[in-house]
């Protein structure tokens, strides 16, 4: 088996190359420019994918997992953002799909967003693969948008298609929103979620690792849009609480109403920050455990803990 990996260099390409020779499959990093890759990882280099795909390149991969992309950053400087995102998610992710097919490769598999369901969820009804697309942002609008492109040449062609929809994805060197409540906690700083009672589904990396190399190569992945998480929801609360035992600090939560929370972020101009703190963002990943007889290997308090094992104290 032999799948090639746009975003190699990323921290979700870099997993799942390591998730790859672990378990025996060949990995060939499709990247923008040369690069050297530990254990002597194959490496084409394919340029950008939002310009022309050489189909020559792609010719002995037996499946792709598509993860490169322009990604969801919280202040977008693009005079024009979806125009910007569509430029690299959509018609990018096309050409590659296309290529792919004209070189013979049998499964693409698509790294998307679980913002294509939305931004957040009710009590009790977590998204599911088959909800109809309701994204808020530019960015899940282009992820919509390359989902439909890609099913639609599927219908057309022998490329098999498989999507998958991640929520916040976490690991050791993780950025982001991650990365900062972490910095929080290890310095202890005291926190105010006491009295949150959401439900956020989160993936570590390892996991979602594990679930695209089985995307590539599982007969039943083929067609399929795909929910994933560790499978077990936290509060902001319970990942905070989390994240101390693994720092080995205490877990300073402070219980303030979450009204006086949302307050304090419409008055200092934070409100989208704090909204995601409070609100809740649950998948089900019982159609997928199903279809693919696929579990999360890392439980999420594991996770965690190999996620902050380095992180500074």
């Amino acid at each position: 088996m032999r799948i090639g990996i746009t975003g190699a260099t990323g921290f979700i390409g870099q997993q799942l190359i390591e998730a790859a020779l672990a378990s025996g499959v060949t990995a060939v990093a499709l990247t923008r420019r040369a690069a050297v890759f530990p254990g002597g990882v194959e490496t084409r280099v394919i340029g950008d994918v939002g310009g022309a795909i050489d189909a020559a390149r792609l010719e002995g991969l037996d499946a792709i997992v598509h993860l490169a992309a322009r990604v969801h950053v919280m202040r977008d400087t693009a005079i024009n953002p979806l125009a910007a995102f569509r430029a690299v998610n959509v018609e990018g992710t096309l050409r590659l799909a296309e290529a792919a097919d004209a070189a013979g490769v049998r499964r693409f598999v698509h790294a998307s967003s679980i913002k294509v369901n939305g931004e957040e969820t009710a009590p009790g009804r977590p998204f599911r693969a088959d909800d109809a697309p309701a994204p808020v942002d530019p960015y899940g609008v282009s992820k919509a948008e390359a989902e439909a492109v890609l099913h639609a040449l599927s219908q057309k062609s022998g490329l098999e298609v498989a999507v998958v929809r991640p929520p916040l994805v976490y690991g050791s060197g993780a950025k982001g929103n991650f990365a900062r409540l972490a910095g929080l906690v290890a310095r202890g700083v005291p926190l105010p979620f006491g009295r949150i009672a959401n439900r956020r589904s989160l993936v570590a990396v390892e996991n979602l690792a594990d679930l695209l190399l089985t995307l590539a190569q599982h007969p039943q992945a083929a067609g399929g849009t795909f929910l994933v998480s560790d499978g077990e929801d936290l509060s902001t609360a319970g990942l905070v609480t989390l994240m101390a035992a693994a720092l080995m600090r205490p877990a300073r939560l402070v219980a303030v109403p979450v009204a006086l929370l949302e307050l304090a972020g419409k008055l200092t101009g934070r409100s989208a920050e704090v909204h995601r703190l409070t609100a809740s963002l649950e998948v089900d990943i019982g159609p997928t455990r199903a279809r693919l007889d696929w579990a999360p290997p890392v439980p999420v308090d594991q996770a965690i803990t190999r996620a902050l094992r380095d992180f500074p104290r």
